[in-house]
């Protein structure tokens, strides 16, 4: 899969001035833009070819949980434990919108593809689809009964997928048809820490059961069950051609698996 020659050497760069645990961070598209979050309360904002801070942004209450950039990378969101979350415009480093609506801790937030959503996942067990330009609520996700980790947009702009303490997966459509119901994958014995859709539409869930499983959320069905870990899985990433997954766990390791057929049928992996 990988030509070992090309990875022996590695580029470290460093970027310091946090005061306290680095909870986030997100890359801009084109690499150049890197923000990260902090239990400091402060999001900073650096060039990455330059090694530099460009800007300190102030405003939240509570650590920083997540940040995400949007895909045009002309906006940035930061989740916080003041409940909040905040999108900033990248250029200046404007605040353009505070949202409010959660009661709990946000621990999750996520772009749409067509930068035109957000959605936030709180302690208070919901999830919320915010319009950016509007900065107002769009939909509640209520269901789970437990800490919404993780959430993520599939390519399509139809479904969020919603990842819970609960041991379950929830997918929802982004905009309500009154015939599509919310599908609730079943199948993890402990939380979920993090979804991840494919470009291709597969769905992938990581949980403390130290398990990846991997889903067709069309019909809700259960694809594969991923294991290797010896620890909490805490994150995972698709490769661009959908081919291979990456999941990172508590266990020290990162495992890449694949590849996965361009179906959504049952067992088709090799």
């Amino acid at each position: 899969m990988f030509d070992d020659e090309n990875y022996t050497h590695i580029n470290l760069k460093e970027f310091s001035g946090h005061k306290d645990e680095v909870n986030c961070c997100a890359f801009s598209t084109d690499w150049e833009i890197l923000v990260t979050g902090c239990d400091d309360c402060l999001v900073r904002v650096w060039n990455t070819l330059t090694n530099k801070m460009v800007c300190k942004l102030r405003g939240h209450q509570g650590a920083v949980k997540s940040c995400a950039f949007s895909n045009d990378s002309k906006m940035f969101a930061t989740a916080s434990y003041d409940t909040t979350v905040r999108v900033w415009q990248t250029r200046t480093g404007d605040c353009i919108h505070v949202l409010q609506g959660h009661t709990k801790s946000v621990e999750m937030v996520a772009f749409s593809p067509d930068c035109t959503k957000l959605c936030s996942g709180s302690w208070d067990c919901s999830a919320i689809m915010w319009d950016v330009e509007q900065g107002c609520v769009l939909r509640i996700l209520s269901g789970h009964s437990s800490l919404v980790q993780s959430c993520d947009f599939d390519y399509k702009d139809k479904h969020v997928a919603t990842g819970s303490w609960d041991y379950t997966v929830r997918v929802w459509p982004v905009s309500p048809i009154a015939d599509e119901k919310v599908k609730i994958l079943r199948g993890h014995t402990s939380n979920v820490h993090a979804v991840v859709f494919s470009r291709l539409g597969f769905l992938a869930s990581g949980s403390w059961d130290q398990t990846v499983r991997l889903w067709n959320p069309d019909t809700s069905t259960l694809l594969f069950v991923l294991s290797g870990h010896t620890g909490w899985v805490k994150a995972l990433a698709f490769s661009m051609d959908s081919l291979y997954l990456a999941s990172a766990a508590d266990d020290q390791t990162v495992t890449i698996q694949g590849g996965f057929k361009a179906d959504k049928r049952r067992r088709r992996c090799c």
